[in-house]
């Protein structure tokens, strides 16, 4: 990855603000709260028709116990490791504090450009103030307001001019697949993440809801390349008390609306609940593919039969979105992991497969012929032709003389014959009917 842009710095000096307005759009959660933002988040930016990747990262606090300030620290270093351009942000409210005299002499051993960057000078007063973190020792300084944008045209003037412009050659660009890991808190999404990329790209503790944003990462190993989504854990609505996880909670379930395939991860040692079904509801409502891992199968005492009788409980309890593959996995011990990027690219497939027309119709002539639709006050329901509707999901339409008489059963009669003559497994699968 190159051209990449770091906004580092303490805690609560405005890092996601800046990075919220840079990328326009909310994409990092912002709060009054010290340590918000605790895994690296990436987008991309764009200014001058220069493009570059952003990262906004947690607030580092060196020498402190606290498990998360600790995770952030080394999530900071590897954000520092991977950046070309440091904006290293301060607080001209609070002025410098003993946490930014740390911080830059870690930015200065990183022999990296840095770019100083003085927060919430919005006034002519904050101005003359702000002079006082030239004695950091770094040679430019951009005074801005992240909260109303004054000065951020100028810093990203500064970025633009620190990126080697030999670096930025247009490439097609290409749509890869978006994988998203959902799921109830604590039950290994990030672990699964982190053990399919090779390094600790989330951070991972005991505590649920460890995760907040929904966090992007590039995948591209043994031939295969996907967009991998670690997400932060949905609880029902009414355990959501604190307002930072109620927004989590919100990108998490957008960040399943934008995907392609939704890996639902659950505990081997609870089980599916309630909300692992509304999950799945809430993909096939989208027409998401989906694949169910099992996670933590390492901890279960089993026999020959354990997985067999574990999987058929879960598709019970699917119906009638059964057509599913279930993956019994441990992200721990990394058994199977590889098989999760296997099955949820052969989702994908499936979920844009297409049928020609005359190969569709001469299926469902043969499949209708030999059951006929019901009768309906004596009105015979005729259907005259069958197509598949262009998209990235699969959507049939059916043309008829009585649309209104097909009923429930005789749509699930045509959407298994179509599953059992072709592949469609883990996606939803839509019939339309149409007057003719």
């Amino acid at each position: 990855m190159g051209n990449i842009v770091a906004i580092v710095g303490r805690p609560n000096v405005g890092k996601s603000t800046l990075f919220n307005r840079i990328m326009g759009d909310r994409k990092a959660i912002v709060d009054d709260f010290s340590g918000v933002t605790r895994d690296r988040h990436y987008g991309k930016a764009e200014w001058q028709t220069r493009e570059f990747v952003l990262i906004d990262t947690g607030g580092y606090v060196p020498s402190s116990a606290d498990i998360f300030e600790a995770a952030i620290r080394e999530q900071v270093k590897i954000a520092i490791e991977e950046a070309d351009v440091l904006c290293f942000m301060v607080d001209v409210q609070t002025g410098i504090t003993d946490l930014d005299l740390s911080f830059a002499d870690l930015l200065r051993r990183s022999k990296k450009p840095v770019i100083l960057v003085t927060n919430k000078v919005d006034s002519f007063e904050k101005q003359y103030e702000a002079a006082e973190f030239y004695s950091l020792g770094f040679k430019e300084m951009h005074l801005i307001s992240s909260t109303s944008g004054s000065g951020t045209g100028d810093l990203l003037d500064a970025i633009i001019n620190l990126i080697p412009a030999e670096d930025l050659v247009e490439t097609e660009e290409v749509i890869l697949p978006k994988i998203a890991v959902v799921g109830r808190p604590n039950v290994g999404k990030s672990s699964l993440v982190n053990a399919l990329l090779g390094e600790d790209r989330n951070i991972v503790t005991e505590i649920a809801g460890t995760t907040r944003d929904a966090i992007h990462s590039h995948y591209k190993l043994y031939g295969k390349e996907l967009i991998l989504v670690d997400t932060a854990g949905i609880r029902r609505k009414k355990k959501v008390e604190e307002d930072i996880e109620f927004y989590s909670v919100m990108r998490s379930l957008r960040a399943l609306e934008d995907c392609d395939v939704a890996i639902l991860v659950i505990d081997a040692t609870v089980g599916l609940d309630q909300q692992d079904l509304n999950l799945v509801n809430l993909a096939v409502k989208n027409s998401k593919g989906l694949l169910v891992l099992v996670n933590k199968w390492d901890l279960i005492d089993k026999d020959t039969k354990t997985a067999r009788t574990f999987e058929l409980a879960i598709k019970e309890r699917l119906r009638p979105f059964d057509d599913v593959p279930v993956l019994f996995i441990s992200a721990i011990e990394k058994q199977r992991i590889f098989k999760v990027i296997e099955e949820a690219l052969h989702v994908y497939e499936n979920r844009t497969r297409r049928i020609s027309t005359s190969e569709l119709n001469e299926f469902f002539g043969e499949v209708i012929a030999a059951n006929q639709p019901p009768s309906v006050k004596g009105k015979f329901v005729k259907i005259k032709y069958v197509t598949q509707l262009p998209g990235r999901n699969p959507k049939f339409v059916m043309f008829c003389n009585l649309p209104q008489y097909i009923n429930e059963s005789y749509k699930r009669y045509l959407e298994n014959k179509l599953r059992d003559a072709y592949d469609f497994k883990g996606c939803p699968i839509t019939i339309y009917f149409r007057k003719k």
